[in-house]
Protein backbone atom coordinates (compact mmCIF):
# COMPACT_ATOMS: atom_id res chain seq x y z
CA UNK A 1 0.00 0.00 0.00
CA UNK A 2 1.69 3.10 -1.41
CA UNK A 3 0.43 4.98 1.73
CA UNK A 4 2.09 2.77 3.99
CA UNK A 5 5.01 3.14 2.17
CA UNK A 6 5.01 6.61 2.20
CA UNK A 7 5.06 6.68 6.00
CA UNK A 8 7.18 4.38 6.76
CA UNK A 9 10.02 6.44 4.31
CA UNK A 10 9.00 9.74 6.16
CA UNK A 11 9.66 7.92 9.82
CA UNK A 12 13.28 7.84 8.22
CA UNK A 13 13.66 10.78 6.88
CA UNK A 14 12.33 12.94 9.95
CA UNK A 15 15.26 11.21 12.24
CA UNK A 16 17.97 11.63 9.77
CA UNK A 17 16.66 15.62 9.67
CA UNK A 18 16.70 15.86 13.56
CA UNK A 19 19.76 14.37 13.46
CA UNK A 20 20.86 17.63 10.61
CA UNK A 21 18.57 20.49 12.40
CA UNK A 22 18.04 20.10 15.72
CA UNK A 23 14.49 21.00 17.24
CA UNK A 24 16.63 24.08 19.20
CA UNK A 25 17.89 25.02 16.21
CA UNK A 26 14.60 25.40 14.78
CA UNK A 27 13.01 27.27 17.59
CA UNK A 28 15.71 29.90 17.05
CA UNK A 29 14.48 30.89 13.21
CA UNK A 30 11.08 30.56 14.79
CA UNK A 31 11.92 33.72 16.48
CA UNK A 32 13.02 35.24 13.85
CA UNK A 33 9.90 34.79 11.76
CA UNK A 34 7.59 37.35 11.09
CA UNK A 35 3.89 36.63 12.28
CA UNK A 36 2.08 33.87 10.49
CA UNK A 37 -0.46 34.93 7.94
CA UNK A 38 -4.01 33.78 8.19
CA UNK A 39 -5.02 30.81 6.16
CA UNK A 40 -8.54 30.36 7.92
CA UNK A 41 -9.64 33.80 6.98
CA UNK A 42 -8.33 33.33 3.19
CA UNK A 43 -10.95 30.47 3.01
CA UNK A 44 -13.55 32.24 4.19
CA UNK A 45 -13.51 35.46 1.63
CA UNK A 46 -16.77 35.78 -0.42
CA UNK A 47 -17.12 33.33 -3.54
CA UNK A 48 -14.78 29.91 -3.70
CA UNK A 49 -11.36 29.86 -2.42
CA UNK A 50 -8.77 28.52 -4.61
CA UNK A 51 -5.88 26.78 -2.91
CA UNK A 52 -3.21 26.64 -5.59
CA UNK A 53 -0.60 23.62 -5.15
CA UNK A 54 2.89 23.83 -6.49
CA UNK A 55 3.34 19.91 -7.32
CA UNK A 56 6.15 18.90 -9.68
CA UNK A 57 5.30 14.68 -9.38
CA UNK A 58 3.07 12.37 -7.50
CA UNK A 59 3.60 8.86 -6.86
CA UNK A 60 0.31 8.08 -9.31
CA UNK A 61 1.01 10.28 -12.29
CA UNK A 62 4.83 10.38 -12.00
CA UNK A 63 6.61 13.73 -13.35
CA UNK A 64 3.33 16.30 -13.71
CA UNK A 65 5.41 19.63 -14.30
CA UNK A 66 9.16 18.92 -15.99
CA UNK A 67 9.76 22.90 -16.14
CA UNK A 68 9.34 23.50 -12.50
CA UNK A 69 10.04 26.82 -11.49
CA UNK A 70 8.76 27.10 -8.40
CA UNK A 71 8.97 30.85 -7.57
CA UNK A 72 7.60 31.86 -10.67
CA UNK A 73 4.89 29.35 -10.97
CA UNK A 74 4.00 31.06 -7.35
CA UNK A 75 4.04 34.88 -7.98
CA UNK A 76 1.48 33.42 -11.43
CA UNK A 77 -0.70 32.02 -8.95
CA UNK A 78 -0.93 34.65 -6.74
CA UNK A 79 -1.07 37.37 -9.57
CA UNK A 80 -3.74 35.04 -11.12
CA UNK A 81 -5.87 35.51 -8.33
CA UNK A 82 -5.42 32.07 -5.88
CA UNK A 83 -6.36 32.86 -2.13
CA UNK A 84 -3.73 30.59 -0.43
CA UNK A 85 -0.58 28.04 -1.92
CA UNK A 86 -0.14 24.62 -1.09
CA UNK A 87 3.88 23.77 -1.44
CA UNK A 88 4.56 19.94 -1.27
CA UNK A 89 7.69 19.43 0.40
CA UNK A 90 7.78 15.19 0.57
CA UNK A 91 11.06 15.03 -2.06
CA UNK A 92 11.07 10.94 -1.99
CA UNK A 93 7.25 9.93 -3.55
CA UNK A 94 6.75 13.93 -4.95
CA UNK A 95 9.88 15.78 -5.19
CA UNK A 96 8.92 18.73 -3.66
CA UNK A 97 11.62 20.34 -1.03
CA UNK A 98 11.25 22.25 2.44
CA UNK A 99 13.72 25.08 0.47
CA UNK A 100 10.61 25.28 -2.00
CA UNK A 101 9.10 26.51 1.15
CA UNK A 102 11.36 28.68 2.32
CA UNK A 103 11.78 30.55 -1.22
CA UNK A 104 8.36 30.74 -1.82
CA UNK A 105 7.85 32.41 1.40
CA UNK A 106 10.09 34.88 0.53
CA UNK A 107 8.71 35.37 -3.29
CA UNK A 108 4.60 35.96 -2.12
CA UNK A 109 2.16 37.41 0.60
CA UNK A 110 -0.03 34.58 0.42
CA UNK A 111 -0.56 32.17 3.05
CA UNK A 112 1.29 28.64 2.52
CA UNK A 113 0.22 25.77 3.27
CA UNK A 114 2.95 23.05 3.89
CA UNK A 115 2.12 20.10 2.00
CA UNK A 116 3.86 16.57 3.70
CA UNK A 117 2.81 13.52 5.48
CA UNK A 118 3.67 15.23 8.93
CA UNK A 119 3.79 12.31 11.85
CA UNK A 120 6.40 14.04 14.16
CA UNK A 121 5.75 16.80 16.26
CA UNK A 122 9.43 18.12 14.84
CA UNK A 123 7.85 18.68 11.30
CA UNK A 124 5.34 21.27 12.90
CA UNK A 125 8.36 23.18 14.23
CA UNK A 126 10.07 22.57 11.09
CA UNK A 127 7.09 23.40 9.32
CA UNK A 128 7.15 27.23 11.16
CA UNK A 129 10.74 27.74 10.80
CA UNK A 130 10.73 27.56 6.90
CA UNK A 131 8.09 29.74 6.65
CA UNK A 132 4.75 28.28 6.50
CA UNK A 133 1.09 29.82 7.53
CA UNK A 134 -0.61 26.17 8.23
CA UNK A 135 -0.22 22.83 7.93
CA UNK A 136 -1.81 19.27 6.88
CA UNK A 137 -2.91 17.06 9.24
CA UNK A 138 -4.13 13.55 7.92
CA UNK A 139 -6.29 11.31 9.94
CA UNK A 140 -5.19 8.30 8.15
CA UNK A 141 -1.79 8.49 9.54
CA UNK A 142 -2.11 9.41 12.81
CA UNK A 143 -4.29 8.91 15.94
CA UNK A 144 -6.52 10.85 17.87
CA UNK A 145 -4.47 11.53 20.79
CA UNK A 146 -1.68 12.37 17.70
CA UNK A 147 -3.70 14.88 16.53
CA UNK A 148 -5.01 16.97 19.08
CA UNK A 149 -1.31 16.61 20.31
CA UNK A 150 -0.27 18.48 16.78
CA UNK A 151 -2.97 20.61 16.66
CA UNK A 152 -2.62 22.14 20.18
CA UNK A 153 1.22 22.96 19.42
CA UNK A 154 0.31 24.02 16.16
CA UNK A 155 -1.77 26.88 17.95
CA UNK A 156 1.20 27.75 19.82
CA UNK A 157 2.95 28.02 16.83
CA UNK A 158 0.06 30.06 15.31
CA UNK A 159 -0.36 27.78 12.67
CA UNK A 160 -3.46 27.01 10.75
CA UNK A 161 -4.46 23.63 10.34
CA UNK A 162 -6.12 21.62 7.59
CA UNK A 163 -7.35 18.42 8.91
CA UNK A 164 -7.65 15.86 5.78
CA UNK A 165 -10.23 13.09 5.96
CA UNK A 166 -11.68 10.65 3.37
CA UNK A 167 -14.33 9.00 5.08
CA UNK A 168 -17.26 8.89 7.56
CA UNK A 169 -14.99 7.40 10.53
CA UNK A 170 -12.16 10.05 9.75
CA UNK A 171 -14.67 12.88 9.83
CA UNK A 172 -16.05 11.80 12.95
CA UNK A 173 -12.24 11.91 14.78
CA UNK A 174 -11.76 15.66 13.14
CA UNK A 175 -14.90 16.32 14.64
CA UNK A 176 -14.20 14.92 18.18
CA UNK A 177 -11.09 17.00 18.23
CA UNK A 178 -12.57 19.72 17.24
CA UNK A 179 -10.74 20.95 14.19
CA UNK A 180 -11.76 24.61 12.28
CA UNK A 181 -10.44 23.57 8.79
CA UNK A 182 -11.43 20.36 7.72
CA UNK A 183 -9.87 18.78 3.94
CA UNK A 184 -12.13 16.34 2.55
CA UNK A 185 -9.99 14.50 0.24
CA UNK A 186 -11.57 12.77 -2.88
CA UNK A 187 -8.47 10.62 -3.59
CA UNK A 188 -8.73 7.67 -1.78
CA UNK A 189 -5.10 7.15 -0.76
CA UNK A 190 -4.90 3.57 -0.07
CA UNK A 191 -5.69 2.92 -3.90
CA UNK A 192 -5.08 6.83 -5.24
CA UNK A 193 -8.67 6.41 -7.23
CA UNK A 194 -10.45 9.71 -7.25
CA UNK A 195 -13.96 10.45 -6.68
CA UNK A 196 -15.70 14.27 -6.38
CA UNK A 197 -18.71 12.10 -4.61
CA UNK A 198 -16.66 12.11 -1.40
CA UNK A 199 -17.07 15.81 -0.85
CA UNK A 200 -20.54 15.58 -1.77
CA UNK A 201 -21.31 13.17 0.49
CA UNK A 202 -19.43 14.21 3.97
CA UNK A 203 -20.07 17.63 4.03
CA UNK A 204 -23.41 17.09 4.73
CA UNK A 205 -22.38 15.56 8.13
CA UNK A 206 -20.00 18.75 8.79
CA UNK A 207 -21.75 21.48 11.18
CA UNK A 208 -22.03 24.87 9.09
CA UNK A 209 -19.50 26.61 11.75
CA UNK A 210 -16.60 24.41 10.13
CA UNK A 211 -14.63 25.63 7.49
CA UNK A 212 -14.49 23.31 4.54
CA UNK A 213 -11.66 22.21 1.22
CA UNK A 214 -12.27 19.50 -1.28
CA UNK A 215 -8.84 18.43 -2.29
CA UNK A 216 -8.38 16.22 -5.64
CA UNK A 217 -9.77 15.61 -8.61
CA UNK A 218 -10.92 19.37 -9.35
CA UNK A 219 -10.02 19.95 -13.07
CA UNK A 220 -12.16 22.64 -14.77
CA UNK A 221 -15.36 25.25 -13.71
CA UNK A 222 -18.10 22.44 -14.32
CA UNK A 223 -16.41 20.84 -10.79
CA UNK A 224 -16.14 23.99 -8.96
CA UNK A 225 -19.64 24.86 -9.85
CA UNK A 226 -20.74 21.55 -8.35
CA UNK A 227 -18.55 21.87 -5.08
CA UNK A 228 -19.97 25.45 -4.59
CA UNK A 229 -23.81 24.21 -4.65
CA UNK A 230 -22.66 21.85 -1.57
CA UNK A 231 -21.53 24.90 0.91
CA UNK A 232 -17.49 24.24 -0.28
CA UNK A 233 -15.53 27.01 1.26
CA UNK A 234 -11.99 26.24 -0.59
CA UNK A 235 -10.60 23.62 -3.07
CA UNK A 236 -7.25 22.75 -3.52
CA UNK A 237 -5.88 21.87 -7.00
CA UNK A 238 -2.55 21.17 -7.84
CA UNK A 239 -2.41 18.70 -10.93
CA UNK A 240 -4.92 20.29 -13.31
CA UNK A 241 -2.77 23.36 -12.56
CA UNK A 242 0.65 22.15 -12.96
CA UNK A 243 -0.39 20.62 -16.62
CA UNK A 244 -1.80 23.14 -17.71
CA UNK A 245 0.22 25.34 -20.84
CA UNK A 246 -1.43 28.59 -19.21
CA UNK A 247 -1.71 28.76 -15.63
CA UNK A 248 -2.94 31.89 -15.63
CA UNK A 249 -5.55 31.23 -17.75
CA UNK A 250 -6.25 27.92 -15.53
CA UNK A 251 -6.14 29.55 -12.39
CA UNK A 252 -9.07 32.44 -13.86
CA UNK A 253 -11.20 29.58 -15.16
CA UNK A 254 -11.56 27.97 -11.97
CA UNK A 255 -12.22 31.18 -9.71
CA UNK A 256 -13.90 33.79 -11.91
CA UNK A 257 -17.84 33.05 -12.00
Amino acid sequence: MILDKIVNHKKVEVEKQKQEESLDDLKRIIKGRDNTKNFKAALKDQGMSLIAELKKASPSKGLIRDDFQVVEIAKEYEQAGARSLSVLTDYEFFRGSLNYLSEVREAVELPLLRKDFIIDPYQIYQARAYGADAILLIVAILSKEELAEYLSIADDLDLDVLVEVHSRKELNIALEIDTEIIGINNRNLKVFEVDLATTLGLQRLIPDDKVIVSESGIRNRNDIELLSEHRIDGVLVGESLMKSNNITAKVQELINS
